[in-house]
């Protein structure tokens, strides 16, 4: 008898009802890609189900092997912390594989080039547009170091300019608000300004992002259901389920 691996998404939740209906819409489109894999979703907080409950109803359902997948951009808290402890909780009776979260990749890059283009700009645009990567913020130096390399790449693909920004001016990285990034773009000369948030899903934070872009000439969406991103998720998947690490066979 052969167990294929379920695909667990653990993503953060929040009180915003948008947030958990864009991670189904996401999760729809992974389901799309692979029809034959088994994913399932489950929340951290404020939304159902949660993570505990879902791993229940695997090991009830006589799933063997799990790859519990962050719906995460950056090695933060909650990927070193909160996501660890609640996977040591499982049945006994699951092997429970992790895989990484989603960034760095440069599919996270096409992602965001892509919100940008839908909200407006085209490739002419590039050389003349600068952008401003606002992140929803972190105080763990991984995850800023990370955000910082990110805007460079994004930078090279042919931007103006790129400067990073978090909501949350509660970082120990020195990065500017969204406001200020903007204003420091418009100071460099840059013929206009878009702001493109690089975080998953609706909330309080991108909200903020939002707030932040107003004096913007292009303020892009979030990330969303994007096919780059369920692309990834995917690659990510097949890196934790291989045979060497998940057995796949009874």
């Amino acid at each position: 008898m052969t167990h294929r691996p379920v695909l667990l998404v653990v993503a953060h939740g929040s009180r915003d009802p948008r947030h958990a209906a864009t991670v189904h819409a996401l999760v729809r489109r992974v389901r799309s890609l692979r029809p034959g894999l088994r994913v399932e979703t489950g929340f951290l907080d404020f939304n159902a189900p949660s993570v505990p409950r879902v791993l229940e109803r695997l090991a009830a359902d006589g799933a063997r092997d799990v790859v519990a997948l962050p719906l995460l951009l950056t090695r933060a808290f909650h990927a070193k912390a909160d996501i660890p402890a609640v996977l040591r909780s499982a049945p006994s009776s699951l092997r429970i594989g992790r895989a990484g979260v989603l960034g760095p990749s440069p599919l996270l890059l096409s992602a965001v080039r892509r919100r940008l283009f839908e909200a407006g700009l085209g490739p002419a645009d590039m050389s003349s547009t600068g952008v401003v990567l606002a992140s929803a913020g972190s105080t763990d130096p991984e995850a800023i170091a990370v955000i910082a390399e990110t805007a460079r790449e994004l930078r090279h693909t042919g931007w103006c300019a790129v400067r990073p920004a978090f909501a949350s001016a509660v970082s120990s990285g020195g990065f500017p608000r969204t406001e200020d990034a903007v204003r420091a773009l418009r100071a460099e000369g840059c013929d206009r300004v878009a702001v493109a948030p690089y975080v998953i899903a609706p909330g309080r934070l991108p909200d903020r992002i939002a707030e932040g872009a107003r004096d913007a000439d292009v303020l892009a969406a979030v990330l969303g259901p994007s096919p780059e991103l369920a692309e990834l998720m995917l690659r990510r998947f097949d890196e934790a389920a291989v045979p060497a690490r998940l057995a796949a066979t009874a």
